[in-house]
């Protein structure tokens, strides 16, 4: 008999992003041995989307470059939730927020990440970035992340990372290079269905 397929479950991650001495930095923690996905990993918060999302009440929608990205393979709800996601696990895991209720427009979508088939635990990862100057508050967060604090980029890349988390920082490097107003246009999104690097859709 065939293994059932494990469906890739939704899932969002926030990249809190501060430039200190012409570097870019990441919001980033450690995940804990207990952990079933990527135990003991340095990664961004976030999280799988919960039902609740889907209807979370936000203060500004959206932007036009973000919803376009998401919606190539979400339905509005879905890209509404998926930002309410990152939000909500954003304050759950840093004690840092985006407001209440929060605003989606200061996100920028990034990347898609799916997790290859064969594994015990898949999601369909969204990447979003948010300046640092948009958020509020202390971190602090639930202790699902230890060590949480801003890493340089180099600082970052040097480490041992998951593959996927490492592809997404040299994504972001790349992406940080362009001018502000290609960042924002319409334009194909970068998706990681493998662990041999990124497809466009």
């Amino acid at each position: 008999m065939r293994p059932t397929a494990i469906r890739a479950k939704h899932a969002a991650s926030l990249i809190v992003l501060r430039h200190e001495n012409n570097e870019p930095h990441m919001l980033m923690g450690m995940r804990g041995a207990k952990h079933r996905f990527m135990p003991n990993r340095l990664v961004f918060p976030g999280g799988r989307v919960d039902p609740a999302d889907l209807t979370a009440p936000f203060a500004t929608p959206l932007s036009s470059s973000t919803e376009h990205g998401l919606r190539k393979n979400s339905s509005a709800k879905l890209a509404a939730g998926l930002a309410s996601a990152a939000a909500r696990e954003l304050l759950e895991e840093t004690g840092l927020s985006l407001g209440d209720p929060p605003r989606l427009d200061v996100l920028s979508y990034l990347a898609r990440a799916v997790t290859p088939p064969g594994l015990p635990i898949r999601f369909n990862a969204r990447f979003f970035v948010v300046e640092e100057r948009f958020v509020s508050g202390e971190i602090g967060g639930d202790g699902e992340l230890d060590g949480l604090r801003f890493y340089g980029m180099s600082e970052a890349l040097a480490l041992e990372l998951a593959l996927p988390t490492r592809l997404v920082l040299e994504r972001l490097t790349a992406w940080l290079a362009l001018p502000d107003a290609e960042r924002n246009g319409h334009h194909p999104t970068p998706v990681l269905l493998r662990d041999r690097g990124w497809t466009m859709e």
